[in-house]
């Protein structure tokens, strides 16, 4: 039977001694994701126990730091929101490189050369319509025209994590550019918090035309909510939870096969059962998402977005007018 780890209700002077055949988890997924993941883990696994932590992943990693800095220890696997954040810490010296067996069935772009992190699943940026709106786009493109003065929302890059990963990979596109960014402000594109708020503002017709994760579209779309999801043709950019193993874990065997079982047929049919798109070619998504195959990745690269992403925040900040 899984656990959550006392840790996360005590203070960091009383960190958890981990016990042989224990694994010290931090991961910023959802509690329920988290403990379906720690609960098939350890049923294909039973000699193996996970003691988990849940948080974001901007707090995550200051609780690390300050653990580490008074010599708790570190976890043993991170299973967090983003690879640009595993990318620093790679970079850093904090990441064991371990070749997963399991890389085979992803795609080169979906992990670390080295080893170092691996991409659990895709959870990608579209557009999102309410279906009361009278033009439905088809492009990023789109959202900088004349149709759509005033009536788009997205979420801030200075707030959002998958924001920033977006604008990172649009900026970066030779068809898009900042030059995309600087019509998007020039139509009136208002960029303000994070997903969530942009998907009240679609599904209320507040705003009919979002930029937004592809989830919490279709999640409610098929609970009758009015609103749509369009991958544009230019194709979406994502954040993929990725999992990594600690250089200071102390138990770096059982670890391996966190990773390789997060990776298998089965542990990314979990993922598609929790309602995310799996990273791992042939495995089917969930009901009324597209199949991995027929989706579209824009290139992404982590290491050269971790070292740009000062000077695009206060890029976009100076080019929508925001602080």
């Amino acid at each position: 039977m899984s656990r959550l780890a006392l840790a996360v209700l005590l203070p960091l002077a009383f960190p958890i001694a981990a016990s042989a055949g224990t694994l010290k988890l931090y991961t910023s997924q959802p509690n329920e994701d988290a403990q379906k993941t720690v609960d098939a883990f350890e049923a294909a696994h039973p000699g193996i126990d996970v003691e988990w932590v849940r948080d974001g992943t901007t707090q995550l990693m200051a609780r690390m730091t300050a653990e580490m800095a008074a010599g708790a220890g570190a976890p043993d696997l991170l299973l967090i929101a983003d690879t640009v954040t595993l990318e620093g810490l790679a970079q850093e010296g904090k990441l064991a490189a371990y070749k997963s067996p399991e890389a085979a069935g992803y795609d080169a772009a979906l992990y670390s050369p080295e080893g170092y992190y691996y991409s659990t699943k895709l959870i990608t940026t579209g557009i999102a319509y309410n279906t009361g709106a009278g033009t439905v786009p088809t492009s990023w493109a789109d959202l900088a025209k004349e149709d759509y003065k005033n009536l788009v929302a997205m979420p801030s890059p200075l707030y959002s994590g998958a924001a920033l990963i977006h604008l990172a990979t649009l900026t970066a596109d030779a068809s898009l550019g900042w030059p995309y960014y600087e019509a998007l402000a020039a139509n009136g594109a208002q960029a303000d918090g994070g997903n969530g708020g942009v998907f009240k503002a679609v599904a209320a017709g507040e705003k009919p035309y979002g930029v937004l994760v592809d989830y919490m579209a279709l999640r409610a779309k098929a609970k009758g909510s009015p609103i749509d999801f369009v991958f544009p043709t230019e194709g979406v950019t994502y954040v993929t939870e990725p999992v990594a193993i600690m250089a200071d874990a102390a138990n770096k065997t059982d670890a391996q096969t966190f990773v390789d079982y997060v990776l298998s047929e089965a542990g990314q049919k979990l993922v598609s059962d929790m309602g995310y798109i799996p990273a791992r070619n042939g495995v089917p998504s969930p009901e009324g998402f597209p199949e991995r195959g027929d989706i579209k990745l824009m290139a992404f690269d982590a290491a050269k977005t971790l070292a740009d992403t000062e000077a695009n925040k206060a890029r976009f900040a100076e080019t929508f007018g925001v602080k």
